[in-house]
């Protein structure tokens, strides 16, 4: 549901790992190298990376004081307003495109992290209200840093985040919009709309962009063949797969896989 792990001067994870909970990594001193999907960000001190449900991760070194903060959308996500919160200026997005962030206020930050790690180990009277009301003061405080750092204000719609939530929970059954929408109470065109307004993209063309990100992890990540991914995506056809997948990256899946691991 929630957990904090902390890391001081010492190796990472042995290996790439995959949790179904999003992940905020806070580099309270010195610097940490961090692998997220396909690249590698190196966290100074006072800065904080976010990390989407499902992304590969892997905690290279750190030398300093790191920690992580893992929590799963069931406990953070408890209404609309929730939902916004968690993803609003690009946070936890689900299109990898994961950033280092400077916190304007650090010692707020590490004393909430500190805070919600107390309450987990003692678990007083309501303490997951406590603990969601502080979850949600370190985002807004993440927020507010990308603002002051110059970052435009972008707040997405609760519908089109249930959305990308939805698709990524049914690849294997290659579902169309129009399930989609009958899945969400809505209609083609209004997943049509808010797609356009938040990506610029047609709804169907969101889901071929989920695809292509969860195909490139599976790729790197799992002991999986090219086939096999196919048919884990909704592919009855891996030469399909193939061509889908040559057609949004420029490269097969086998050379996909090669090029990146060579880097």
């Amino acid at each position: 549901m929630i957990k904090i792990r902390k890391y001081s001067n010492q190796a990472g994870y042995p290996e790439p790992r995959r949790v179904i909970r999003y992940t905020l990594f806070w580099c309270q001193s010195g610097n940490a190298e961090i692998l997220i999907d396909e690249n590698i960000f190196t966290l100074e001190a006072g800065q904080v990376v976010t990390i989407t449900s499902g992304q590969f991760h892997q905690l290279k070194s750190v030398e300093g004081e790191l920690t992580a903060l893992e929590f799963t959308l069931d406990f953070f996500c408890k209404n609309d307003s929730d939902i916004e919160l968690i993803f609003h200026n690009g946070l936890f997005c689900h299109f990898g495109m994961n950033e280092m962030i400077t916190v304007q206020h650090a010692a707020f930050f590490t004393e909430t992290l500190n805070a919600i790690e107390k309450e987990i180990q003692e678990q007083p009277y309501q303490y997951l209200i406590s603990m969601h009301s502080m979850v949600e003061l370190l985002l807004v405080e993440i927020n507010r840093s990308k603002i002051a750092n110059g970052d435009e204000i972008w707040k997405p719609d609760a519908l089109f985040l249930k959305f990308l939530e939805r698709v990524r929970d049914h690849f294997q059954d290659n579902f169309q919009v129009s399930h989609f929408a009958d899945l969400l109470g809505t209609t083609e065109a209004k997943l049509n709309e808010v797609s356009k307004l938040h990506t610029n993209k047609t709804a169907q063309n969101v889901i071929y962009s989920l695809i292509i990100s969860e195909a490139k992890r599976l790729l790197l990540y799992e002991k999986l063949t090219v086939k096999e991914i196919a048919y884990q995506l909704g592919f009855n056809d891996p030469f399909y797969f193939s061509n889908f997948f040559k057609k949004h990256t420029s490269r097969s899946p086998k050379d996909y896989q090669k090029v990146v691991k060579e880097m």
